[in-house]
């Protein structure tokens, strides 16, 4: 097999991490777990760590990928799978990658979980098996790269296998398991699990049996040295029954190794003073040309350009979770406003889709919908837009909000999970301490988003000194990867250092 001969010197201090996702960008990207793959193990190489990616061969990831070459081959014997592992490198911090190529298993192009037909592809259960067996050998280096890993960062349910197995290895390298969204558990039946010829031991309660189903996540859970969640407030939330998804009692138990980091996002690819999508670039000290953006996006989406127009914003996916039902709810009470326009920018649920489409037929010149997704107007969006609607029922961590803080474009947002970590109600006494960054409302119905739009629209015809403050303080908050990077390299270090005992023995 060959050596890797192509990737960078590792750095000379830190640990050697192996981080598997299903997910990644620039590679691809389906939700906020790319931007997490893709940022931090770049943010924990530039802080010496030696960190090599580990990701599925989708057409568009190897596409996108560079110096792309073979570097070793792999044989799933009990599959009868033949694959190969790519080598490439990505970012500044030039980040070794490694992608499975295994034919007929992800060369297909589109979304990497979800067919043409909108429904999961019928062996995801098989794809991130066969996944997970290759991060495995990737571990112990079964496949001739003299390398092996001190720790595996592993996350959400599609590497949830992978601490179960390296939990039945006579030695094993330390785990810790990210949960993104728990929601989301890779849940099936017993006949699935016995085709997948998984060891028999870890079909027990013990492992990842839950309710006479295997679920992949539980396996994440059950085996990892050390647990977490994108933000405090979701690891608290998940050990109850309202967010558990009927795993808060194996949370509960798990609870002296469970921890939440908030995740950063990447202050070079979002800075409104060098932002390539803008029309006109500004920072807090030129907060006023802000409003250049405005017209800019007025003028994008047919809105009338109107200076004193107050434009909310929306850019996400189109579910329930989003919470995207309680914003069209409220259209009637925000038309009231004259003034006000309303930016929404999505996909998702066909009937949300519909909604919306309906209500900018409804309103012309007041509601722009676009449905699909389109990164460079997402930027525009953040930038042109005053307020940020992110009304989530639930929200692990949440990245739209820290863009929006950013670029100066006030959140508002429910009181949960990552969304309650990183905006600071505009009380009067917070306004008055300069500390409030966005408004934050209670409860996930109309009611409880209309208080808060209610709010932003009063602060909003008081003098501009207050927005001023109000937008300049939220783009003064540092949620770059840098400090998030350094609380998982200090996880990284009491994981090595006290692994937990196999559940199964």
């Amino acid at each position: 097999m060959q050596q890797e001969t192509h990737l960078p010197a590792a750095p000379r201090t830190g640990r050697k991490v192996l981080f598997a996702a299903s997910e990644a960008q620039p590679l691809i990207k389906t939700g906020g777990l790319a931007d997490v793959a893709g940022s931090l193990p770049q943010a924990l190489r530039g802080l010496g760590h030696d960190v090599r990616l580990v990701l599925p061969a989708y057409p568009q990831a190897v596409e996108r990928a560079r110096q792309v070459e073979k570097v070793a081959d792999l044989e799933v014997r009990e599959y009868r799978a033949r694959c190969t592992i790519l080598g490439a490198t990505l970012g500044p911090e030039h980040l070794p990658a490694y992608l499975l190529h295994a034919p007929g298993v992800f060369d297909r192009v589109g979304n990497p979980y979800v067919g043409h037909d909108g429904h999961d592809w019928p062996d995801n259960p098989f794809r991130f098996t066969l996944f997970s067996k290759a991060v495995v050998a990737l571990a112990r280096d079964r496949v001739g790269l003299g390398w092996m890993p001190d720790l595996v960062h592993i996350n959400d349910w599609q590497t949830g296998l992978v601490p179960a197995l390296l939990a039945l290895e006579p030695e094993r390298p330390a785990t810790l398991f990210t949960i993104h969204n728990l929601a989301y558990q890779g849940v099936y039946d017993r006949y699935t699990f016995d085709g997948l010829g998984l060891p028999r031991q870890l079909w027990s309660v013990h492992g990842m049996e839950f309710h006479n189903h295997v679920s992949f996540i539980k396996g994440g859970i059950s085996f990892s040295d050390w647990v977490t969640t994108v933000s405090p407030t979701y690891a608290l939330e998940i050990c109850s029954p309202a967010l558990g998804y009927g795993l808060e009692g194996l949370l509960q138990h798990r609870r002296q190794r469970l921890a939440g980091i908030l995740n950063g996002i990447d202050y070079t690819a979002w800075d409104p003073a060098a932002d390539s999508a803008l029309e006109q670039h500004y920072d807090a000290d030129s907060f006023e040309l802000k409003a250049c953006n405005r017209g800019a996006l007025q003028r994008d989406l047919g809105l009338p350009e109107r200076a004193d127009a107050l434009i909310l914003g929306y850019v996400g996916r189109l579910v329930e979770q989003k919470g995207v039902d309680l914003i069209l709810q409220i259209l009637p009470r925000l038309m009231v406003y004259e003034r006000l326009q309303l930016v929404m920018l999505g996909s998702g649920h066909a009937g949300l889709e519909r909604g919306l489409l309906d209500a900018a037929r409804s309103h012309p010149g007041r509601v722009a919908a676009c449905v699909g997704y389109d990164e460079r107007l997402s930027h525009r969006i953040e930038a042109g837009s005053d307020c940020f609607l992110m009304p989530s029922r639930f929200e692990p961590c949440g990245l739209n909000q820290l863009y929006s803080l950013r670029y100066g474009t006030v959140p508002i947002v429910h009181r949960t999970g990552g969304l309650a970590d990183t905006v600071v109600d505009a009380t009067p006494r917070n306004l008055l301490r300069g500390t409030a960054t966005g408004f934050v409302f209670e409860h996930a119905d109309p009611d409880g988003l209309w208080y808060a739009v209610d709010r932003a629209l009063e602060l909003a015809t008081r003098p501009p000194a207050w927005w001023h403050k109000l937008a300049v303080t939220g783009m003064a908050q540092d949620f770059s990867w840098t400090a998030s990077a350094r609380h998982y390299a200090e996880l990284y270090e009491r994981a090595i250092a006290e692994p937990i005992p196999n559940p199964l023995r």
